[in-house]
């Protein structure tokens, strides 16, 4: 085993976290590890004890005791529950991380974690943002949101100009968002668009869409286009969506609108007494936003991302044989 390392924090890594410092160099060391060597002093910074947020400047000499394995810290595998609860927040951030530049993240949201905070939400990605405040001290800043259950693209602006242009971009659909949803049924035809007027409402379970109508009060257009990918039989579809207006649970209401509502979706599904939720498919939703071809903030081209599937549509992909190359992205 190596023994006591003493690292100089270099130029370009001041300002940055100690626990953020560790992740880039040393990614195998688990959060809870980590915080066991700062509490009994065996980490230090220039022969002081510090602190997982304590911010580092560059020359620094960092006390590296050695590490050993961390496996039973953290447990290994695809982010879940289960796995972000014994992570720390900048760890799970860079565990979702698609895409970074001096101006903006991309990551790959796991289902099941809110983007901003709410009733009975201990723990969403704008409160983790904290994590990867900058060396001015700028905190990243959320430019859209996806449902607490929709897995996939979630765009990040790391500074306040670059937050205005991602902002405006969204605003002004010069953005191409594209989901995939496994969906009840096989709608006709294969190609499609939808358009509605959906109004919002308050239930006991939070804010619920309905199709209303031109002039009802606080109605607002929607505009989705649906293609069908793959299907199994008549029973379900592979659908890629793309919301062209940008609505409250837009994709989740019209595709119910049409009589396909998607998968394990805990507001908007609502099988009859004969339908079966097939074997094998856990009881989750469906919907992972895939891909986003956003204008970058400073003008330089486009930044073209997808995202990796979440586990459970993995699973159920992999049930259906459907073959992610079908898609052609």
């Amino acid at each position: 085993m190596a023994g006591v390392e003493q690292v100089k924090v270099a130029a370009d890594e001041g300002g940055m976290r100690l626990d953020r410092w560790f992740k880039v160099h040393y990614p195998g060391l688990g959060f809870g590890h980590l915080q066991k060597l700062l509490r009994s002093g065996q980490i230090r910074v220039d022969g002081g004890r510090a602190k997982s947020d304590t911010r580092i400047a560059p020359g620094q000499l960092v006390r590296v005791p050695p590490l050993g394995t961390d496996a039973a810290d953290v447990p290994a595998g695809p982010l879940t529950a289960r796995t972000m609860r014994a992570r720390g927040d900048g760890d799970v951030l860079s565990q979702m991380l698609l895409y970074e530049d001096d101006k903006v993240l991309v990551f790959n949201k796991p289902a099941g974690l809110a983007v901003q905070g709410g009733s009975g939400v201990s723990r969403h990605v704008d409160a983790m943002l904290e994590a990867w405040r900058n060396k001015k001290g700028e905190k990243p800043r959320l430019v859209h949101r996806l449902d607490r259950d929709t897995s996939g693209i979630l765009v990040v602006a790391r500074t306040r100009g670059a937050a205005v242009a991602l902002t405006k971009a969204f605003r002004e659909r010069e953005t191409q968002k594209t989901y995939w949803a496994l969906v009840k049924g096989v709608p006709s035809p294969h190609d499609g668009r939808i358009s509605t007027y959906l109004v919002k409402e308050q239930t006991p379970d939070g804010d619920r869409m309905r199709v209303g109508k031109h002039g009802d009060e606080g109605a607002d257009h929607a505009l989705s286009h649906y293609r069908v990918i793959d299907q199994v039989g008549q029973q379900f579809a592979w659908l890629e969506m793309e919301p062209y207006t940008g609505r409250t649970h837009q994709l989740r209401v019209h595709a119910t609108h049409i009589g396909h509502p998607i998968l394990g979706d805990p507001k908007y599904f609502e099988a009859d007494t004969n339908f079966e939720f097939p074997g094998g498919v856990q009881k989750r939703l469906h919907l992972h936003a895939r891909r986003i071809v956003i204008p970058h903030p400073d003008g330089r081209g486009t930044i073209d991302q997808l995202a990796p599937l979440p586990p459970h549509m993995v699973q159920t992909w992999n049930l259906f044989g459907f073959e992610e190359a079908t898609a052609n992205d």
